[in-house]
């Protein structure tokens, strides 16, 4: 018999991945060539042959035994101080390797920061559309999520005004998610600074820390012009949850940190508690085959461009079949307006086209969905009739 805390997690088990295991279902009636599977954010990439190479220098040139053993739970002190130095060269920040624990991905990262800093009956707060395993975790912890509403008016950027009336003693996390997923967009600096400003007096007023997690694993997949503000700049305490799975299209190695800005709050017992929180919840340490290729890729990246051609190509297509959408600044989706109130009917409706995208009630933002492009190119290209079907439906 499961335990009574683990049944919300099934009840909001992830349309998402849900969705991924339909599209493979499909693919065996229809055959994988004919379904169009937009729904998961799954890197369409192999590696940059930079991770080949590291990998092929850890078989042949490094000793085994320490390839295989134990680190310290905080991982590597040379891949450690690898990320130190690359975020002091690119942010004019002063990283240590102490400053880093190496995580089992950035779901890992933002796990043990909630560890660390959730009570039971603490809360955080969320903007919409946002990633729902952010309420998940914190669910682990004992605290609750609550989410400002989406500033659809403001290109869903963060409404620093919503956010203020939010606000409790019992909040001691805000996540910013930029580049943003589900929309693609890159918030301003002017919005950041003025979630800043606002934490800043809710700070002084409860006479505590309220961090911002920033979750930042699409920070490199850039479109456009708009710069991705480097929070730490704009308020102190800023816990940095990063991944390589998209920057290096490694999401099944599962590697990525948290950075503890040196100038936060308690900064040194923050990351004591990070490393003892990634042994408490049972990572232990980030892998070491990963650390150990990251830190010989610490400049690599995934072909941009090869993301920057599918964003302007699915959203022609999408947009020449008569949908409403907004065009990705960053991330690898396209966040579409749906043309009936309730967009599930709209994600049916495709469904049956063969298309296969997510609902963006599953990121609380109803009357929107969201298509992956990480995807093949030849698959989006294939994809354009069946989107035509689908718009005629709609706009005749």
């Amino acid at each position: 018999m499961i335990a009574n805390s683990m049944k919300p997690f099934l009840a909001g088990s992830s349309v998402i991945r849900a969705m991924f295991e339909e599209g493979k279902r499909m693919a065996k009636v229809y055959g994988p060539e004919n379904v169009y599977d937009f729904s998961v954010g799954n890197p369409g990439l192999n590696p940059p042959q930079e991770v080949f190479d590291a990998i092929d220098y850890i078989n042949h040139e490094m000793d085994p035994h320490d390839v295989h053993s134990y680190p310290s739970n905080a991982g590597y002190e040379s891949t450690r101080t690898a990320v130190a130095n690359d975020l002091n060269k690119r942010f004019g920040a002063d990283y240590t390797f102490e400053n880093i624990v190496m995580t089992v991905g950035a779901g890992s990262a933002i796990n043990i920061i909630m560890k660390c800093l959730f009570d039971p009956g603490d809360k955080q707060i969320v903007f919409a559309p946002y990633f729902v395993e952010y309420a998940n975790w914190a669910r682990n912890y004992g605290a609750e999520t609550l989410v400002v509403p989406p500033n659809e008016a403001g290109g869903f950027e963060p409404n620093a005004e919503e956010l203020k009336k939010l606000l409790c003693p019992e909040v001691k996390a805000v996540i910013i998610n930029n580049p943003n997923n589900p929309t693609g967009a890159i918030y301003s600096e002017e919005s950041i600074k003025a979630v800043a400003e606002v934490l800043k007096e809710a700070e002084k007023e409860y006479g505590h820390p309220i961090y911002i997690i920033a979750d930042e694993p699409y920070r490199e997949l850039v479109y456009t012009d708009a710069k991705v503000a480097y929070i730490p700049d704009l308020y102190d305490n800023t816990l940095i949850a990063y991944s390589w799975s998209k920057s290096l299209s490694m999401p099944g190695d599962r590697i990525g940190y948290v950075a503890v800005p040196p100038k936060s709050d308690e900064a040194e017992e923050m990351c004591g508690a990070l490393v003892v929180a990634n042994r408490v919840c049972g990572d232990t340490n980030a892998p070491n085959i990963p650390q150990l290729i990251v830190e010989r890729c610490i400049d690599a990246r995934a072909d941009l461009g090869y993301y920057k051609k599918n964003a302007a190509d699915l959203y022609e297509i999408v947009h020449g079949a008569g949908f409403e959408a907004i065009y990705p600044q960053g991330a690898f989706y396209l966040w579409i307006k749906s043309p009936v109130e309730n967009e599930k009917d709209f994600v049916a409706a495709a469904k049956d086209e063969r298309i296969l995208i997510v609902p963006g009630s599953s990121f609380a933002s109803p009357g929107w969905v969201r298509a992956s492009f990480c995807i093949s190119n030849e698959t989006i290209q294939r994809s354009k009739e069946s989107w035509e079907v689908l718009g005629k439906k709609y706009f005749g």
